[in-house]
């Protein structure tokens, strides 16, 4: 259910700039990929380093602890909270109830969990001005039904004019026990909102269990909890759109999260006009922006607002995300130019 396709290579970058580090085999041979390991640190720490293939992208789990055991069960308690929400949340396999509700416009008996992340989509979509949608899979089944890796994507103006009329938040109905949509043909997408409260809901596992120090990574989508050393923040590096290693930003967090949008993974032609992320409003994929990365307190939040202003213009992006309580964000446009929001800066390590 990931927003980007996360590659071995992106994830191994990301793995080398956080300081996790792992022995890595060639591609993941299945959903259940387990690599861990375990090693005590200077100040008589363990860390505790595992890595799954889950939700179709790679998540990695830093544990700090002076208990290897209590680290390791933290750890395995995390990562069965991600396969049980997982399966929420997946639109992909059938009998979800995410797939039961896209199938068949309506669910009932609605775990809470599903419950509150639709009410929040529902939230951002509002903030965002419609900028944020999760009904807007009807665009990208088009545009992915029509997709053309070696030539140009034909779409007539009926292709477009139907797919975006289903593209409605006013016409989703949630209740404390239903979801329906009131259109026929509407279907949700939680891949910009329901990962990186995934996310969130294991680092709140690994708190829980006394392991307050650590680091997520799932496909980018990044939680940081607590220090990686006393006083010392956790160390994270922005993804270079251009693939280069040349990272656009170091930044420090603590007790923070950190989501990247961007457009440069998953193109539906060879011209790479359109690609998996799309304005629910237009139905056209944003070319001004090449990435915009957003720190918030919840990976929901950041997942949610980095989404939103990736198809914003760059200027409206910044303007979107001053707005917000404790979010920064930052940019890299069409032109590999960078821009920032206010507080940027604050985050960078020199």
């Amino acid at each position: 259910m990931p927003k980007n396709s996360f590659s071995r290579r992106s994830f191994m970058k990301t793995l080398a700039a956080t300081g996790i580090g792992a022995a890595f085999v060639s591609t993941p041979v299945a959903a259940a990929m387990r690599i861990a390991s375990a090693m005590r640190i200077g100040d008589r720490r363990y860390k505790v380093s595992e890595t799954r293939f889950l939700m179709g992208t790679y998540v990695a789990i830093t544990a700090l602890h002076e208990s290897k055991n209590a680290a390791e069960q933290a750890t395995a308690k995390a990562f069965a909270e991600i396969d049980r929400l997982a399966a929420l949340f997946d639109r992909h396999q059938s009998n979800t109830p995410v797939s039961v509700l896209n199938e068949t416009g309506r669910l009932t008996d609605v775990a809470p969990e599903l419950f509150y992340v639709m009410k929040k989509a529902q939230t951002f979509n509002s903030c965002s001005k419609g900028a944020f949608d999760a009904t807007v899979l009807p665009v990208v089944e088009m545009l992915s039904k029509h997709a053309n890796p070696k030539g140009q994507i034909n779409l007539t103006r009926n292709d477009l004019d139907d797919a975006l009329a289903l593209v409605d938040s006013d016409a989703l109905k949630i209740s404390n026990r239903e979801i329906s949509f009131g259109k026929q043909g509407m279907a949700v997408t939680l891949d910009g909102i329901g990962k990186g409260f995934i996310v969130d809901c294991a680092s709140e596992i690994l708190s829980a269990n006394g392991v307050v120090n650590h680091l997520i990574n799932a496909g980018g989508d990044i939680r940081a909890g607590g220090e990686r050393s006393k006083g010392q923040p956790w160390i994270v590096a922005i993804e270079d759109p251009a693939k280069k290693g040349n990272y656009p930003a170091v930044i420090q967090l603590k007790d923070a999260a950190v989501a990247t949008s961007g457009g440069y993974e998953v193109y539906f032609d060879a011209d790479r006009f359109h690609h998996h992320v799309v304005d629910p409003r237009t139905a056209v994929s944003p070319t001004q922006s090449l990435s915009v990365s957003v720190t918030a307190p919840t990976v929901m939040q950041a997942d949610a607002l980095s989404t939103s202003a990736f198809v914003m213009t760059p200027q409206n992006s910044i303007n979107f995300v001053n707005e917000q309580k404790n979010s920064e964000c930052l940019i890299v446009n069409a032109l590999e130019k960078k821009l920032s929001s206010k507080n940027w800066n604050c985050m960078v390590r020199v």
